[in-house]
């Protein structure tokens, strides 16, 4: 086992520049959607844990400095922020549809067939996660090079660096993979706008009061034939005709 007092000085670099636009925001609503507060969620989660991985550090704390920015807190970060999009989207859909359906005033039970569930979430959630598919690969290096880091001596130099620069390229990459998810917001929200449109030119169908229109004029059309003698009345109608 490698002595402590061989091992390089842990450093955590700045990861703030690394992370861009995450950092100073993208000036982009899509659809109109607000996503600032959620992107600031992200960020707060990624430098906070930087934050503490090198308070740490500076303990000679190795092993636990590394895992406060190992693969699972990134994708952790990554999924929370996912989910806390799709329930956003899912909430500006409902809430047009569901204004749309009190508007003309659809069935409770038409309406609930129209307004996304858990399985419309679970599907957008998918959708919206892949715009983070280029993160995973550099997460898995960036786990070996964290291991490498870890028992690196003072001549293991460039164990430490690699290390450094897997954790400025996975910064870079979950700008890249922010970036892609408001564009899958946008694309998300034009492709459902057509159902709120459609909903809104729901109406209710007209052939029941047809049919009743029709079946209580054929009433009242036979009961003026019989009442003027031009169609017998029923038996069972006779004493009424009669008086």
């Amino acid at each position: 086992m490698t002595s402590s007092k061989l091992l390089i000085a842990l450093r955590i670099p700045e990861l703030g520049p690394s992370l861009g636009m995450l950092v100073v925001g993208t000036d982009r609503d899509p659809g109109g959607l607000s996503l600032a507060a959620i992107r600031y969620q992200l960020i707060t989660k990624i430098i906070e844990h930087a934050g503490e991985a090198r308070r740490l550090a500076s303990n000679e704390e190795r092993a636990a400095a590394i895992a406060k920015l190992s693969r699972a807190v990134w994708l952790s970060a990554w999924d929370e922020t996912v989910g806390a999009v799709a329930g956003l989207v899912l909430e500006r859909f409902a809430g047009e549809i569901l204004a749309e359906a009190d508007r003309i005033a659809m069935p409770r039970q038409l309406r609930e067939q129209v307004v996304p569930g858990a399985a419309e979430r679970r599907a957008l959630t998918a959708r919206l996660g892949s715009a983070g598919a280029g993160l995973v690969p550099v997460l898995d290096e960036l786990e070996r090079r964290g291991a490498a880091a870890l028992a690196a001596t003072a001549l293991e130099r460039p164990a430490l660096e690699a290390w450094h620069d897997a954790l400025r390229l996975a910064a870079r990459r979950l700008e890249a993979a922010w970036i892609a998810l408001e564009d899958g917001v946008e694309a998300e929200l034009l492709q459902w706008g057509p159902l709120v449109q459609r909903v809104a030119r729901w109406r209710k169908p007209l052939w029941p009061v047809w049919v009743v229109s029709a079946v209580a004029l054929a009433i009242a059309a036979g009961v003026g034939l019989m009442l003027g003698g031009f169609l017998p009345a029923p038996a069972a109608l006779g004493p009424v005709f009669a008086r």
